[in-house]
């Protein structure tokens, strides 16, 4: 398992480094982000996408379920000069009223949906949250892409370096798992995620459901968080693979940018 997967500082810094780099710019050409904004992610973990958001001056809300992160991400905050300016929320996003944030200008989310039960009930849920004119920006790795299971946090060097077996039948799956000496906690982690994996095609067909609009979106051959990680230049999907189910396989990450239908 790579050391960044365990390393709470380095993975901080990460995400944080990206997000300044690639997906605030990306956000900023349809939506101007300043200090009158009220920004959101949910999912948030250690709180290292919110940085960049908060150094701009926004209000900023990070919502998570699991409290250990959220111990984590106080700390990584208790000392930054905005800190009023953050919020954190140790809750279900389904359990959050419109009562307890303001409405929002932006909900951010990167690497989340592909790990949420019921992705038509939730994108359905949050848009309780968006101001009439708000903006959803979405990052996920489609799951026929080389890692879409998430195998690169394997405990097994060889496993954490294979791509696209996470894409056999699960109980093939689940045995190699086993085969390479990964343990049950993780086992069930890696098969969770293969329960709520999503594609290109899966999330075209709940954008138009949940009557959202796409503003803006990208396909990238080469993901920009490698750059950070491993020092790889991002690269955008070429043509010739940027093609309904062949994309599927090459696509490391989409970014979309949506917002609601007048009169939803």
């Amino acid at each position: 398992m790579h050391d960044r997967h365990s390393n709470r500082q380095q993975y901080f810094e990460e995400q944080s480094t990206a997000t300044e780099r690639y997906i605030l710019p990306y956000i900023n050409e349809v939506l101007r982000v300043s200090s009158c904004l009220t920004v959101a992610e949910i999912g948030c973990g250690y709180g290292g996408n919110l940085k960049p958001f908060l150094d701009k001056g926004c209000r900023v809300f990070g919502i998570d379920i699991n409290p250990n992160s959220m111990k984590i991400a106080e700390s990584f905050y208790e000392n930054n000069p905005n800190r009023k300016n953050l919020h954190l929320l140790t809750r279900d996003i389904y359990k959050v009223t419109p009562d307890e944030i303001p409405a929002l200008d932006l909900i951010f989310m990167r690497d989340t949906l592909e790990h949420i039960h019921n992705q038509k009930q939730f994108l359905q849920h949050i848009k309780m949250f968006l101001k009439p004119k708000g903006k959803l920006f979405l990052a996920f790795p489609p799951w026929c892409m080389p890692f879409g299971g998430h195998q690169q946090v394997c405990n097994s060097k060889f496993l954490s370096k294979l791509p696209y077996f996470h894409i056999l039948p699960k109980v093939l799956y689940r045995a190699i798992l086993k085969l390479f000496g990964e343990n049950e906690n993780k086992i069930n982690s890696l098969l969770e995620i293969k329960d709520t994996k999503i594609s290109i095609h899966k999330f075209y067909k709940l954008v138009k459901q949940q009557r959202f609009i796409v503003e803006k979106q990208t396909f990238y051959l080469v993901n920009p968080n490698y750059e950070v990680k491993f020092g790889i230049k991002p690269r955008i999907l070429p043509r010739f693979l940027n093609i309904p189910f062949v994309r599927e396989f090459f696509t490391t990450t989409c970014y979309f940018v949506l917002s609601l239908t007048e009169g939803v």
